[in-house]
Formats: C-alpha cells, structure tokens, sequence
C-alpha cells in the first residue's frame, strides 16, 4: 500500500491552540475536496472525537510508547483511501516519558519520524516578537533529523507585531505557513479531563466552520498542503481481536472513551457492537457474551445513574453467568459507591466492592504497564497489557481481589491495581493493547 503525504500539527507546550489549528485544518482540507485521514499522536481519548467532526472520518492514536511496531501497521493501514494525513500532536513535541517502552518514548517527534511526516508547530507569540524565532529554531535544530516544515504563528496582536514576529523568523531561516490573530471564540469549552466531549459541545459544527474559516483567511493552505511528505510504507497488520463475539458496549456521555483502533479491530475481525446507554436507564443486549463498560464521566452523572434500575438489574443479571468489564470510569460504576464532588453518596452496580470519590481527588496520569494476576475478558492470565491512566477520582474502599500488578511508565509499582470478583474485572487505566509475546 503506498501511504499519502501526512504532516504533525504540533507545538512547544500544550495550550498553544494547536487543536483548533488542527480542527480548522481538517475541515478546510475536507471542503477543498481531500479525503483527510486525522491522527492523534498520544494516549489522548478525546480529541479523537472532535477529528471525526471536521473530517468526517474516523481518527486513530499513534503511540511509540505503548504499541509495538505491528499495531502501529496496523493503524497505518486506516489511511487507506485518503489523500493526506494530518496528525496533532499531544503535549510539546518532545515531550515523553523518561523509560523507553515497546518502541520509544511516546513523543509526538517519534510519531512524526516513524511516519516520515514534517511538523508544522503552533508558536503561541503572545508577549514576544523576534524572539519567537529562537524557540521555532529550536525546536527545528533540537532533532536534525525531524522534517520540519515551518511554524503557524498563533494570538498575533496586531499587524505591527506579525511583521515583527516574521522578521525574526525570516532571519532564522524558518518558513510561516500562516499567522492566525487573537481571538478569544477560538477557545475550546475545557473541565477536569481537558476538553469537553464533542458530543456535548453546544455547537461543534458552527465551531469548526469558523474555525476552518478563520484558517482559510490566515494561512496558506496550498504551501501546508506542498510540505506534506509520505514516509516508507510499513507492511500492514491485523488490529487487536475482540475479546468476545457479540459485545454490549456502554456508550453515552457517562462512557465514551474508548481507543479507536480497539472498536476497528473488533469490528473487522467480525465482532457485533451492541451499544446501550445507562445514563437512558438501557440494559445491556441480554444476549450478548461481554458487556463492556469504557470510562467517561460517571462522576458527572451520579446521581442519573444510581436511578438506572433497568441498567443495573441488567447488568447484574448479565454478570452471574457472563463476563462484564469496566475500565476508568466504568469501572467506577461496577463499585458499590460512586462519592460526587459535593460529598453525596450514589450506589453503583455493586457488582465489585469499590468506593470511589471525586471529593477527594488526586490527580493520576500516565502510562500504565499491568501483569494479569487473573484472567479478563481477551487476555489470561500472566498477559502483560499496555494502558493509560487519567482520572481525579480516588479510591476510598477496594475490597476484592486485585486484577494485575501495575506499574508505570518507568517500572515503578501503581497502587491502582484494578480488581475482580466473580465474572466481573475493571481496571482505572483505558487498554490500549496487549504486548507481544
């Protein structure tokens, strides 16, 4: 398969703009009549969402950390039919962990290198001018072997500062693909976890179009399209089996972050997707083999889904003769208590013993690497998995029996070690894959 040209849409830090670069990107891409395959580079389960919206196809994570060489094939092979590839990148573009995983360190550079894509970056120029070139050129020189395309200068003043800002980067050699003035609507609506989902934007679609507007009037679309480059194409792999033939997913604004490729690869190998919503009191397909609940928002919920009879008295039934598994916040929902940020205690499924608060949060973040001490739902026991962790909530009580040994990125021992109890597993980090054995 030969791939299309791709480009990283990246930046030094995170809360330069770079989403709505990227967002505006993909649909003035789409509009001018491309097919634009979106990437996510990173763990990052939202954003996906919001690259669905303005290109009207689905996105895919790109993680050097956590998967190895054939997932990353096979996620490459979803650019199939497109006519470029535009990935965002996550955090600064260098930005890592400190321990190589399977295959790196799970920078956005790595990303862009393993898929021969130049990074245009997303330079925030507030409170600067000349100097803005410094940090274009380094980042440009940081990594020579990394294409480097140019750099899209973001919140410019005035006209006054832009030429200012270019002459700096004139002199430094450093192509400006465009030059986007401030613009407080171009912000995009945050909570705990960062963005909101997409789903519950008040009117994501008038965004995007402004904002692929806004990139029409203030970048060169044409010289950004040039720069794309397609790297070497890697032979292309099957994505990850489903761990059960027919699956009742959870799927509303309680639980929806679920890893793309996960869905894909189920889907392909033949699996049947059956989504319900708790928050509308839905039970799980009775005739389902698995019933999965994937994490999201239960904290904001609470209290609509202590009410969901219909929900729970299914999922209990489900539970005594099949499996059910529950990662981050579905997992939340499988304990006993879910503690809100007021302090009000709502009752869960009960299935496990967990108690869980968002009154007490503490924030946990970052790569797991967890070892089944028993069996779940797709993988036996001793199997090592790759996940990622990012929740507030904290556990209170976790009486049944721990599911694996989990550490992080850099091998140390994570208290959150997910738990079992009878055909009921969950975790608090999001799967991304099993290793390779």
């Amino acid at each position: 398969m030969t791939n299309p040209p791709g480009l990283m849409i990246s930046a030094p830090a995170s809360g330069t703009g770079k989403t709505t670069v990227m967002l505006g990107l993909l649909r003035a891409l789409r509009d001018d009549g491309l097919v634009v395959q979106p990437y996510k580079s990173g763990p990052d389960y939202i954003d996906p969402a919001f690259h669905l919206a303005a290109a009207g196809r689905p996105s895919f994570n790109f993680d050097t950390w956590a998967m190895d060489a054939d997932l990353l094939g096979g996620i490459s092979g979803q650019q199939d039919g497109a006519d470029i590839c535009v990935a965002e990148g996550s955090m600064g573009l260098f930005d890592g962990v400190a321990t190589r995983g399977q295959s790196g360190f799970g920078s956005s550079a790595e990303t862009a290198l393993a898929m021969g894509w130049p990074v245009v970056l997303v330079i925030d120029v507030s409170g600067q001018a000349q100097s803005a070139a410094a940090t274009a050129l380094g980042f440009r020189m940081y990594n020579p072997d990394l294409p480097f395309a140019g750099v899209i200068l973001n919140r410019v003043a005035s006209p006054r500062h832009e030429r200012l800002t270019r002459v700096g980067m004139e002199q430094a050699g450093i192509t400006v693909l465009g030059s986007l003035p401030r613009r407080g609507d171009l912000k995009l609506p945050e909570r705990h976890l960062g963005l909101i989902q997409a789903v519950e934007h008040p009117d994501l679609e008038a965004a995007i179009a402004g904002y692929a507007e806004f990139l029409r009037e203030n970048v060169d679309l044409e010289a950004i399209r040039a720069a794309a480059k397609a790297g070497q194409a890697a032979p292309v792999h099957p994505l990850p089996l489903p761990p059960a033939q027919r699956i009742a997913l959870a799927r509303d604004a309680a639980f929806s972050f679920t890893y793309p490729h996960l869905l894909t690869g189920w889907r392909a190998a033949g699996a049947e997707i059956l989504p319900f919503s708790p928050l509308a009191d839905q039970a799980p397909d009775p005739t389902a083999d698995l019933v999965w609940l994937p994490g999201g928002y239960p904290e904001l919920h609470a209290g609509t889904l202590a009410s969901a009879a219909t929900f729970k008295a299914g999922l209990r039934k489900h539970a005594k003769t099949k499996p059910v598994h529950g990662e981050c916040g579905g997992y939340m929902a499988l304990g006993e208590i879910l503690i809100d940020k007021e302090g009000a205690r709502h009752e869960m499924a009960g299935l496990l013993g967990l108690v869980t608060s968002y009154e007490k949060r503490k924030f946990n973040l970052g790569y797991r690497r967890a070892v089944l001490e028993r069996a779940m739902p797709g993988f036996d026991t001793g199997t090592a998995l790759r996940g990622h962790e990012f929740h507030y909530s904290s556990i209170i009580e976790q009486p049944d029996a721990a599911l694996a040994a989990v550490f992080d990125a850099d091998g140390n021992p994570v208290t959150q070690t997910g738990s079992h109890k009878g055909n009921v597993t969950g975790t608090f980090f999001h799967l991304i894959t099993g290793e390779a054995t």
